[in-house]
């Protein structure tokens, strides 16, 4: 992640090239420096830009850059990734463009981590609300203190379970990642198509 702090506000993409067997199919698409696949994308925006309005020097933010250093804290803390098999690539672009650029990355690629396995970009999540379980991803990736020490029950899908969901998914082509994202906790909804 990023070895020097810098500046900027904007999208990214985070490349797994590892060898963690579900994302094996990841990794061979971003073996030898291609980076074709990201495992994740997200965003960073500048500071009060939730609250609507103009953000004055967003490109003086560190919001890029503190993003980054955090999903590389979660990656660090888990018991079976290495942060050297990560790489990024990033966007700085003016804050309003920034959630039109996220989505367009996230429709084309369908991260398996936006998609299948969320939970990864999340901070501390507070105090455990009704029906609130272990993320997917820190299901499948344990290690993160702030999940133990909240105490979180076990996901209702095992780590055996989330991983065979993933061999599935990543093995579909593009078109149908698309449609299976349109489905939410077996309830489906209307494509446009």
């Amino acid at each position: 992640m990023p070895p020097e702090a810098f500046k900027g506000v904007g999208i990214y993409a985070i490349y797994y090239t590892g060898p963690f067997t579900a994302y094996e199919p990841i990794a061979e698409q971003n073996k030898d420096g291609q980076f074709n696949y990201p495992i994740y994308v997200g965003k960073a925006v500048p500071k009060g830009s939730r609250e609507g309005g103009l953000v004055k020097n967003p490109q003086n933010s560190t919001a890029l850059c503190t993003r980054l250093r955090h999903h590389a804290e979660s990656i660090r803390a888990t018991t079976n990734l290495e942060l050297s098999d990560f790489f990024f690539r990033s966007l700085l672009l003016d804050d309003i463009w920034i959630p039109l650029g996220e989505t367009y990355m996230i429709e084309r690629f369908q991260p398996v981590w936006n998609k299948k396995v969320p939970g990864f970009g999340i901070k501390t999540p507070g105090k455990r609300r009704k029906d609130q379980y272990t993320s997917l991803w820190d299901t499948i990736h344990p290690g993160r203190a702030f999940v133990t020490n909240l105490g979180l029950p076990p996901n209702p899908k095992s780590a055996d379970q989330i991983i065979a969901d993933v061999h599935v998914y990543l093995a579909m082509p593009q078109e149908e990642k698309a449609k299976i994202a349109l489905k939410e906790d077996g309830e489906e909804l209307e494509n446009f198509e």
